[in-house]
């Protein structure tokens, strides 16, 4: 039987009766579904489409319906090639669409997804349809290697790969192909006459650029990083905080999607000399409003352009969804709903501080209270609020913020970070004067806020009259559900994370395994851990002028702090992330 199935998928295009018939036989489709199944027209959907969208109860696996992978497992097992999952930020573009014409591709319904020296592999959903495949190794010189993939994923990214491909490779003709072009190349050669840079408003210069945001978002992308190199121009995803190479672009196509961007966001374009920041809005293709803040970098090999992209469903999520929960989230609600005074939220740069103030300033935004907020930039904008920003060049800095928001009578005044005295003094002033005021630090905890204000030269008394309170917080990777598992708690791991303090530990922990729903990556979208620091009148007895951070740190955690590696161990004992990923961005810290 085994044998007659295999030959069967041997001989040409996939046809619904005869594989309806073989499910039934293997038990995938109950028999009573088989008649209407058999005689559907299907027109030019594919058969493994149509039953995977059928809802068919599989009765192998009581509870779940018949989907696109298991269809394409169970062929995979009779006709001996394996499944392969195309993943477009592990493919390499403009090398698979030169392996044969988008006509070829289209017609065969195949798919190159990776080029070696040797042999390509080529991804069809018709295993028994081969007479492409001498043609192709002929034409190559190259062994084709056969896999097999979800025709839904084969249509999609060949008119995708193609159109970019196309795109880049139409834009670079218009320029002479030497070198990485571009007079801000700190190498350029003599031969700068004879190159021409693709204008960046040519339609194939959008077409990259429109490909690459909505390429971002469906990738759910925080930041994208277009940097210039000595031939080429990388493009780089930052995804769940972890950086990913998508695309090579050439030198000059690189300069021209620069350009283009920088007209987007009202940049100076013939400024290539000095950072610049800038803003655009734009629509995913689910008719969502996303707002990307921009910045330039002067580069030896050109200008660097990142992108970061601020999803507004992002602020829509409540403090539960980003991770502020329970016990932290009492204490962070007790520093913010007082109505005056500093609180503080402090950690590095892309540990999800801004969302923080932006989802606080939302919930505090009531038509009887006055938001106004003094940023650099302006991250997003929002209608609830009276943004102003710093401009340095007629010396609106934060601290002369301040000083123009407390003529305007706010209840509520955001400053975007505390960076020196004159800032910090005039939060001061703002609180003692009745306000609240919220804020940042770059500091690696909580207590060190306390000393950091100190150093900067905020007398201590002043400290304890106005910090209501300071929460550190870093994002931590979250497991995917889908395919995490748990194993014997490592005792040695497990103690190095909640060192100095001993922690009751799981019997289990999880770990990642990596499935197609988080990219093999094992794990899918990022949570907040947190520190919060309360200043009671105990802490606040700690604030002197020679402080003793660990003692204040103690008396915090006897009033029930838990240090971010412990909130972090909390996560971990939950099954929602790993000690590695705790200790990879939490700070070890000592009594």
């Amino acid at each position: 039987m085994g044998t007659q199935i295999k030959e069967q998928f041997r001989s040409g295009k996939l046809q619904i009766a005869s594989l309806v018939d073989d499910l039934v036989r293997d038990g995938l489709i109950p028999p009573e579904r088989a008649p209407r199944l058999s005689s559907s027209n299907l027109g030019q959907v594919h058969p493994l489409v149509y039953l995977a969208e059928q809802h068919i109860a599989n009765p192998s696996r009581p509870g779940s319906e018949l989907e696109m992978e298991q269809l394409l497992a169970w062929l995979s097992r009779r006709c001996d090639q394996p499944v392969y999952d195309i993943d477009p930020l592990k493919i390499n573009v403009s090398a698979v669409a030169e392996v044969m014409s988008l006509a070829f591709a289209q017609r065969h319904q195949i798919l190159a997804v990776e080029v070696h020296k040797d042999e390509v592999v080529i991804a069809s959903a018709e295993p028994g349809v081969s007479d492409w495949v001498s043609n192709l190794e002929h034409v190559l010189r190259k062994k084709i290697r056969r896999v097999l993939a979800d025709p839904r994923d084969i249509t999609r990214h060949t008119s995708e790969f193609y159109t970019m491909a196309r795109s880049v490779r139409s834009a670079h003709s218009v320029g002479s192909g030497k070198g990485a072009g571009g007079v801000t190349n700190l190498e350029q050669m003599l031969e700068l006459g004879s190159m021409k840079e693709p204008d960046a408003n040519d339609q194939h210069i959008v077409s990259v650029v429109d490909w690459l945001l909505q390429y971002a978002f469906e990738q759910r992308a925080s930041d994208i990083h277009i940097e210039p190199r000595r031939d080429v121009g990388k493009v780089r995803f930052r995804i769940d905080g972890v950086l990913h190479d998508v695309y090579e672009l050439p030198g000059q196509v690189c300069n021209a999607v620069t350009s283009r961007i920088k007209i987007l966001g009202r940049m100076d374009l013939a400024e290539k000399r000095r950072p610049q920041d800038g803003r655009l809005k734009t629509r995913s293709l689910e008719g969502t409003e996303v707002e990307l803040r921009l910045a330039t970098l002067p580069t030896a090999f050109g200008e660097k352009l990142v992108m970061r992209i601020f999803d507004p469903e992002v602020l829509q999520k409540s403090f539960e969804e980003l991770g502020l929960a329970e016990e932290d989230l009492r204490r962070w609600n007790a520093m913010t709903d007082v109505g005056n005074g500093i609180a503080l939220v402090t950690g590095p740069t892309g540990s999800g501080k801004t969302t923080t103030l932006y989802s606080t300033l939302r919930k505090l935004a009531t038509s009887q209270v006055n938001v106004c907020t003094i940023e650099d930039p302006i991250e997003m904008v929002e209608d609830a609020f009276n943004q102003m920003q710093v401009n340095h060049g007629i010396n609106l800095d934060f601290s002369a913020g301040v000083r123009a928001l407390m003529r305007q009578d706010p209840d509520i005044i955001m400053i975007g970070e505390i960076r020196d005295l004159e800032t910090a003094n005039m939060a001061v002033q703002a609180a003692l004067t009745g306000h609240l005021v919220i804020s940042t630090l770059h500091t690696n905890d909580s207590p060190s806020s306390i000393a950091r204000l100190l150093e900067l030269g905020v007398p201590y008394y002043l400290i304890r009259a106005t910090v209501r309170g300071v929460m550190s917080q870093r994002l931590v990777r979250v497991l995917c559900p889908d395919c995490k598992t748990f194993v014997p708690t490592d005792e040695t791991a497990w103690r190095e994370l909640t060192r100095p303090w001993k922690v009751q530990m799981p019997e289990k922990m999880p770990v990642p395994v990596g499935c197609k729903a988080c990219r093999d990556t094992g794990y899918r979208g990022r949570q907040g851990i947190y520190e919060v620091l309360l200043c009671s009148a105990e802490v606040q007895e700690e604030i002197q002028p020679s402080i003793d951070t660990p003692r204040l740190r103690r008396q915090a955690m006897a009033e029930g702090m838990r240090t971010l590696r412990l909130s972090g161990a909390r996560r971990v004992a939950r099954g929602q992330t790993t000690i590695e990923e705790v200790m990879r961005v939490a700070p070890v810290i000592d009594k």
